[in-house]
């Protein structure tokens, strides 16, 4: 399928059902079709052919949404560039993924005409809510781009994708240079088939979007597409704003990280709110915190989803229904809270050692995965595609086990192992331990060269605003929790940590700056 395929799917379920929901105003899936069919008219009309690149700068926005279902029609490639990104990556991005066309939004202008001098393969450029072309606002305003001579009509628009490539998305960024991800149809259907056979939906599925669907907000909502749901869509991250969304519209769906979902149980408001109608709230995309994991589940209610996923096997790696976060009897499964979930219905995930041997329930090694989840390879960079792919099977660059009844744990990012005297201390481990005491909101545990341990475990936390927490205490804590070995030998508090654009905190950053005192 096609990404406007499951446009058209749901629109077939009925045309004048709500599809997407911003602000209080509605665009019915007929009218979203009719916006798409234009746009890709105007794609062609702009001498974009089937296989090319364009690329969407936006926040969330229903009309740049639209216009990923006109690139699809078009047989054209999507390609979606965060606007939280620094300006040189956006623009290396633009570059390396041969970009041809630039559909942005206004509020991006400044960056917009700072990066496009030195994009020489970008030879049309919309602003989805700005005027006409002006001194302000480079390329053409959205309503002057389709209404241009030679936008050709719907019947005409036919395009087929060459091969089978959907999108080219850049990877996170967290672990050095940003790759250019391939995915396929094949890829986001496998996604999407994993997803309705994964988790609850019952009747026509209402999915609040607050995180990027630039990121796994955005991939998540083709599912939703498929089964004729609503997709109400916030601008911009207001988790105090959250709760009420999901009474007003009864929300049946809804995705956050963890630090946003941190943010949202922080919220005064949230235990006022009528949470009933939703069957499904997904986390994921960085570790959770147990602790909090078990305050969300008591307050938001039974219906917390993990899922486990990267840029290149988007979002569906193992999964954890509702059901599976607790027992037979009702009670808490507290033994699997810290886990990832099962492997997907279309996935296979082993662990393997450093010669590529696969490894026995419970020993430590590295995630792998077979599926037709996986990316088709990184964009111009075959070295980087046969690495990922070494030995016939997916390397994720996380450590883990899986357990003997096929819950997968995650105990580490390969790089972000620390060895102290001689031990390896997972950071993830610690993390979950700090995470554990009173008034932390989040922490980062990383190691620095140290002359008697090689490495010396050290933590950097993050309270939570009306907390006051006394380091001395949570210093006991933890080493009553894990030992000598694995508690940090150094705290410190900071306002904020450092993340990058899907929330996940950049370790290399805050031991840079640790390094550079």
């Amino acid at each position: 399928m096609r990404l406007s395929d499951y446009l058209d799917k749901g629109a077939s379920l009925g045309g004048d059902a709500p599809c997407f929901t911003t602000d209080g105003e509605t665009l019915s899936y007929r009218e979203v079709q009719a916006l798409s069919i234009r746009i890709a008219g105007a794609l062609r009309a702009s001498g974009v052919q089937p296989g090319d690149t364009v690329a969407i700068l936006s926040s969330n926005d229903p009309i740049a949404f639209a216009t990923v279902f006109g690139i699809s029609r078009a047989g054209a490639v999507w390609s979606p560039i965060n606007p939280r990104s620094e300006a040189s990556e956006d623009r290396e991005l633009l570059d390396r993924f041969d970009c041809s066309v630039l559909v942005y939004q206004s509020a991006y202008t400044d960056l917009v005409a700072a990066i496009l001098p030195d994009l020489p393969k970008i030879h049309t450029v919309v602003c989805i809510d700005g005027p006409s072309a002006d001194d302000v606002s480079p390329g053409v305003s959205f309503d002057e781009w389709m209404t241009g001579p030679g936008v050709v009509s719907a019947e005409s628009v036919r395009g087929d994708p060459v091969g089978d490539l959907a999108m080219i998305v850049g990877t996170g960024g967290t672990t050095g240079r940003p790759k250019g991800v391939m995915l396929t149809t094949r890829n986001l259907e496998t996604m999407t088939s994993i997803v309705l056979m994964s988790y609850p939906f019952e009747g026509r599925p209402v999915y609040l979007a607050l995180a990027p669907l630039t990121h796994a907000a955005g991939v998540l909502c083709f599912p939703i597409l498929a089964r004729g749901g609503e997709i109400v869509i916030m601008r911009r991250p207001d988790t105090h704003e959250f709760p009420a969304l999901v009474e007003k519209h009864e929300v049946t769906h809804a995705f956050l990280p963890p630090t946003l979902l941190y943010m949202l149980l922080a919220e005064p408001t949230l235990d006022t709110r009528d949470l009933t109608s939703l069957q499904c709230f997904w986390y994921g995309a960085a570790p959770m915190s147990t602790a909090r994991l078990a305050e969300a589940l008591a307050r938001i209610g039974p219906v917390m989803a993990q899922l486990f996923g990267q840029t290149e096997a988007p979002m569906m790696i193992s999964t954890m229904s509702p059901s599976e976060h607790f027992r037979p009897d009702g009670s808490l499964a507290t033994e699997r809270l810290s886990s990832a979930g099962r492997a997907a219905p279309l996935v296979t995930v082993a662990v393997m050692d450093d010669d590529g041997a696969l490894l026995a329930p419970g020993d430590r090694g590295e995630i792998v995965i077979r599926s037709s989840l996986v990316m088709a390879g990184y964009y111009g960079d075959a070295a980087a595609t046969a690495d990922a792919g070494r030995h016939g099977w997916h390397h994720t660059g996380d450590l883990g086990y899986v357990d003997a009844d096929g819950f997968v744990f995650i105990v580490d990012r390969a790089k972000d192992i620390i060895i102290t005297g001689g031990f390896n201390v997972y950071s993830a481990e610690v993390e979950q331990a700090i995470m554990k005491f009173p008034g932390i909101r989040d922490c980062a545990v990383i190691g620095l060269p140290d002359e008697k341990w090689g490495e010396a475990v050290n933590a950097v936390v993050q309270v939570d605003a009306a907390a006051a927490v006394d380091l001395d205490a949570l210093r006991i804590f933890v080493r009553g929790d894990l030992g000598g070995v694995k508690a940090p030998k150094h705290f410190e508090v900071w306002a904020d940590l450092p993340r990058s654009k899907v929330g996940k905190v950049l370790k290399a950053e805050i031991k840079a700056t640790l390094l550079a005192r």
